[in-house]
């Protein structure tokens, strides 16, 4: 079945006729990934916006949350798991404890140590916050059978290990 063209079949077409020395296909796929990420980054912005939350801020809490309800861990535990400098994780860590969402706590393992943990109001918050991303999400899918959708995950999952390790 012949598709319909869309803005990358255009970008090597122009780089066909532009380089012909120069084969264009490997960005096809990459430059739909990345046009694909910028779309669901913007539509789960969006969906988080109701709650008040950025991305950032809800990957934090999210990480927190899939500890426990109160999910506690060490700065450094989630610097693992958000890609941010120390400085930028302190940042997000300051706005997400004036919000009331997270304290800060002498980690009773580690005296030297602190640990994050979710406020009752940042449980609650994240709790919403992740309905309505498991929601947008399942809206984002593509409109494939089940089949395709499972040997799409697989191919991606390929691909993303290529880069783990």
């Amino acid at each position: 079945m012949k598709q319909t063209p869309d803005a990358v079949d255009g970008l090597l077409a122009a780089w066909s006729a532009a380089r012909p020395d120069l084969d264009p296909s490997p960005l096809g796929l990459v430059g739909r990934v990345i046009v694909l990420a910028k779309h669901l980054e913007r539509s789960v912005e969006s969906a988080l916006e109701q709650h008040g939350l950025a991305l950032g801020q809800f990957d934090i809490l999210a990480t927190l949350r899939r500890q426990g309800t109160r999910g506690a861990l060490a700065p450094s535990q989630l610097l693992q798991s958000v890609m941010l400098s120390s400085g930028g994780m302190t940042n997000r860590l300051d706005k997400l404890e004036a919000a009331g969402w997270v304290v800060r706590r002498q980690d009773q393992s580690d005296r030297r140590g602190v640990v994050v943990e979710l406020t009752a109001k940042g449980c609650k918050l994240i709790d919403a916050a992740t309905a309505t991303r498991f929601d947008e999400a399942a809206a984002s899918l593509p409109k494939l059978p089940m089949k395709e959708q499972d040997a799409l995950a697989d191919l991606l999952r390929q691909w993303l290990n290529q880069f783990a390790g």
